[in-house]
């Protein structure tokens, strides 16, 4: 078989940042492709079979071009480049890039990283209620709190609304110290740390004792209708399906909504049906309603955490599986019976 030989200019200062530190990237892409990378005086060669060199000499480039803009190349840019041009997607890492929503309080941007964070970001900023759904680590509620947060600067809205149901998982609400509003803050403190990462602390205690940004339980949305408002209602699959009802209808003019969750971690007594899942199917066909189902390959944690959501989707399609069969075996026993 026949070896390509294919040429790539890389510059000396983003060589190091797209081959990773002791070529750890480089070693990545070589091993994925069964190529050898040859770094030398800005020029990179690629040899390989032609087909895997090619693919190969996507995926640097797209990093090159991450790095030119001033991007620091991680193992998940790199796992992600890679997952892309293997399923041979027209859009690459470097398209999702230009899609800023804001930046930090640090002055880092924030941006999505996977082609299903790029559409849960365009539903958000095209629909009126957007369900995120998907495993930990997809970016659902930080992604959606981004959102808000530049809604709320734009002037789009008035006020942003914060809730989450507070589920108890496992501890009692009743045993912790403090006052009611000390019980409910740990339930709280995800959605809090976004806020302070994104937009300070200074300025959401401002904006909060003006009753601009509101960060509460969702017991406190019953009675209320919300105008003008962005609203995040996290953790979702710990909702019953009365609460998720009581929360849909509580939605005025001029709001915008998302639900974040996570089917796989409820927290609910067992044998309690989630209102997220009731919800998906009851308004699936509205218009002006997006559903966006993130999966593993969207996960921008650490790259163990991809694997262990993998890991864990894997066993749980094995159990149903498993359990169908013992269904089908329990059923063909009925029969000869």
């Amino acid at each position: 078989m026949s070896l390509a030989e294919l040429m790539i200019e890389l510059p000396a200062e983003h060589e190091k940042n797209v081959f990773g530190q002791f070529d750890v990237y480089a070693k990545k892409i070589e091993k994925c492709f069964h190529v050898t990378l040859i770094a030398r005086d800005g020029t990179t060669k690629i040899l390989g079979e032609p087909g895997n060199a090619e693919k190969a000499k996507r995926v640097i480039e797209q990093l090159a071009e991450l790095s030119k803009r001033g991007n620091t190349i991680t193992e998940q840019n790199v796992d992600y480049a890679i997952s892309l041009v293997y399923e041979d997607k027209e859009e690459g890492i470097v398209e999702i890039d230009k899609e800023l929503i804001c930046y930090t309080l640090q002055g880092k941007p924030i941006k999505p990283k996977t082609l299903g964070q790029k559409k849960y970001v365009d539903a958000i900023r095209n629909g009126m209620i957007t369900f995120g759904l998907g495993p930990a680590g997809t970016g659902k509620t930080y992604l959606a709190m981004a959102m808000a947060i530049t809604a709320f600067k734009n002037n789009e809205v008035s006020r942003i609304i914060l809730t989450r149901p507070a589920i108890e998982a496992g501890e009692k609400l009743g045993f912790l110290p403090g006052d009611l509003q000390s019980k409910i803050d740990p339930y709280l403190r995800p959605l809090y740390d976004a806020l302070y990462q994104i937009m300070g602390a200074e300025s959401f205690l401002k904006n909060s004792e003006k009753g601009l940004i509101e960060v509460a339980p969702l017991a406190y949305m019953r009675g209320r209708t919300l105008d003008n408002a962005f609203i995040i209602l996290d953790e979702a699959q710990n909702t019953t399906p009365a609460q998720m009802k009581m929360f849909l209808t509580r939605i005025g003019f001029g709001t915008k909504v998302v639900i974040t969750g996570d089917a796989t971690q409820k927290d609910l007594p067992q044998g309690t049906t989630s209102g997220l899942d009731v919800a998906i199917k009851v308004v699936k066909n509205i218009d002006d309603i997006n559903i966006c189902t993130l999966t593993s390959k969207d996960v921008v944690r650490h790259p163990l955490v991809q694997k262990i959501v993998k890991a864990y989707e894997e066993y749980e399609k094995k159990g149903i599986r498993g359990s169908e069969k013992g269904n089908n075996k329990a059923k063909d026993k009925r029969r000869r019976s």
